[in-house]
């Protein structure tokens, strides 16, 4: 049994679960990304230390909640201390390059933060199942990515990967619905029905990639996502302890959480 398998997707909770540890996860999220912006909570306030970066990886399936999540998870900053970056098809110019080239100049710097909607997976997800990259070359691929991770971690980086995992017949769901919804039917494409017929070569990708690529300077977190508002949740909770585990294995000091009151900030 593949690990997408042992994902147990029938979990639930319902809208006022969600909305409680969201606004829970929300404010010490916040917390966090000021002390490690060195804007609030260091110890010496006169001294204020930058925190390690952050960078969240998201992957998934088309229609898993990926928009979602994001939206969720940096509802709570201010825009101006987090980057979103989405990723499609490299340009040609792009092309030109090595395939991580394109990823530098977003990655973020000490005392910052980034969230990644697809990422340098592409070259052993979609390139590799619809031969945008040579066996070679995708073959090739994950001893250059964890290479570059293990890159990112040495210089201090905190890298939370996150697989969006979803099963055929929710993202079936998904998809016809967005096709009725006027304001949601621009994200349905005729590839993306195309990749539906091609789950199982996914399918075995995404599982090579997970045991290729699951290293323990950057674990993959899988999240089920057949329920949206578990799903978001969990990708708030898993940031929050990542950033944690971080600073502590860098001797960065983090504040206490402070105290939810239950009332909006």
């Amino acid at each position: 049994m593949g690990r997408l398998d042992a994902v147990d997707l029938s979990q639930k909770i319902k809208r006022p679960e969600q909305d409680a540890r969201l606004a829970v996860g929300g404010r010490r999220l916040l917390q966090l990304r000021l002390a490690l912006g060195g804007i609030h909570g260091g110890m010496d306030p006169a001294q204020p230390q930058l925190g390690p970066p952050v960078c969240v990886v998201f992957e998934g399936w088309d229609a898993s909640g990926k928009g979602g999540a994001i939206r969720r998870l940096v509802a709570p900053l201010d825009p101006r201390h987090v980057r979103v970056a989405a990723f499609s098809a490299p340009t040609h110019d792009e092309k030109r390059h090595h395939f991580l080239h394109r990823f530098w100049p977003v990655l973020p710097g000490w005392g910052g933060m980034a969230v990644l909607d697809r990422s340098w997976y592409g070259r052993v997800l979609v390139e590799r199942v619809e031969g945008f990259a040579t066996e070679e070359q995708w073959r090739r691929g994950y001893d250059e990515i964890v290479g570059f991770e293990r890159t990112l971690a040495a210089e201090g980086m905190v890298l939370v990967k996150l697989w969006m995992h979803l099963s055929d017949e929710e993202q079936l769901k998904r998809f016809e619905a967005r096709g009725k919804d006027p304001l949601k039917s621009w994200k349905l494409t005729e590839e993306d029905w195309r990749n539906r017929e091609k789950r199982p070569a996914y399918e075995e990708a995404v599982e090579e990639m997970l045991e290729r690529t699951d290293v323990p300077e950057a674990p993959w977190h899988l999240i089920p996502g057949d329920s949206k508002k578990l799903a978001r949740v969990l990708v708030m909770e898993t940031v929050i302890k990542a950033i944690e585990r971080g600073c502590e294995e860098h001797g960065f000091p983090l504040p206490e959480p402070l105290p939810h009151t239950g009332e909006d900030d």
